[in-house]
């Protein structure tokens, strides 16, 4: 496939630079997102804006949205003004919003009994990797549909990945959540603690981040806790939803998820007490907060 025209649905913190490095690839990109000032920086690009979905759903031959909330997806996707009813045939859709497993199942099936083909594609790395189309692309979907759009998934990321039927990409991003919830924890501690001894963080990551420890988290939000920038790459409002989709998921396979299920709660002190807009490498401040009060 070379040049569709591609729909984006959703230009927030990442799909602003997912949608921008379509636009440097020289496809012509239909944008919609609820806040059309939030489009703008698009729109000098090159991009065009349509008023609603269902204006992007008829224009478009591949669709893209990268939206807040499986309520969002399920609007967008199922409703009477959404994308399934509204699509062309053989229109391709990818869902790259972090959903549930079984929406992304249920939008499949709708798509296919309209002759859609419909793939859940959620992506990790953050506004980092969006900036930088480093994402990994975790893929559900059939294999025909995966291979047609792959040079569009190439322009956004570098680990694109068919992981296997619909809903499988959702899956392996809850697998993606639940690993990030308890290393963030880990995290937030060592920076902490190595505070607490009087050392250089910046030194003490130089140590441990290409060691055994190292993990994406250390080696790019930890920099941000220890310069105190806690401005969203990733929202806690969002992450709070993933936690909550994987731990219903886990609990559906009847897996005990303790890790995943302490940093729901510590995420929901932050939510509590308003940062829920931050980003998610903010769980230091309320660490630090409770090392100042034992």
């Amino acid at each position: 496939m070379t040049k569709e025209k591609i729909g984006f649905i959703g230009t927030g913190v990442m799909g602003q630079s997912m949608a921008g490095h379509l636009i440097d690839a020289g496809y012509e990109v239909l944008v919609y997102t609820r806040t059309k000032t939030r489009a703008q920086a698009l729109l000098e690009k090159g991009a065009n804006w349509k008023e609603t979905v269902q204006e992007v759903a008829e224009q478009s031959d591949v669709i893209i949205t990268m939206v807040g909330y499986p309520h969002d997806v399920k609007e967008i996707y199922l409703g009477k003004d959404g994308i399934i009813h509204n699509a062309k045939k053989d229109c391709y859709t990818i869902d790259m919003t972090t959903s549930s497993p079984i929406l992304a199942r249920e939008i499949y099936q709708a798509a296919k009994e309209k002759h859609i083909h419909a793939l859940d594609a959620p992506v990790s790395g953050g506004d980092i990797g969006a900036q930088k189309a480093t994402l990994a692309i975790m893929v559900g979907g059939d294999s025909e549909a995966f291979s047609a759009v792959t040079p569009i998934l190439e322009k956004m990321g570098t680990n694109i990945v068919l992981q296997g039927s619909a809903g499988a990409g959702q899956h392996t991003k809850m697998c993606n959540q639940i690993a990030i919830a308890s290393n963030m924890m880990g995290v937030c501690e060592a920076i902490l603690y190595a505070e607490k001894a009087g050392l250089d963080p910046n030194t003490v990551l130089k140590s441990i981040e290409t060691g055994a420890a190292g993990s994406w988290s250390l080696s790019n939000l930890a920099p941000r806790m220890i310069k105190g920038d806690f401005e969203p790459g990733f929202y806690i409002k969002h992450f709070i939803k993933d936690i909550k989709i994987a731990i219903e998921s886990a609990e559906e396979m009847e897996l005990y998820t303790p890790g995943l299920k302490l940093a729901k709660s510590l995420y929901e002190q932050l939510e509590k007490q308003g940062d829920d807009n931050k980003g998610t490498q903010a769980l230091y401040i309320l660490l630090k907060q409770h090392a100042l009060t034992v």
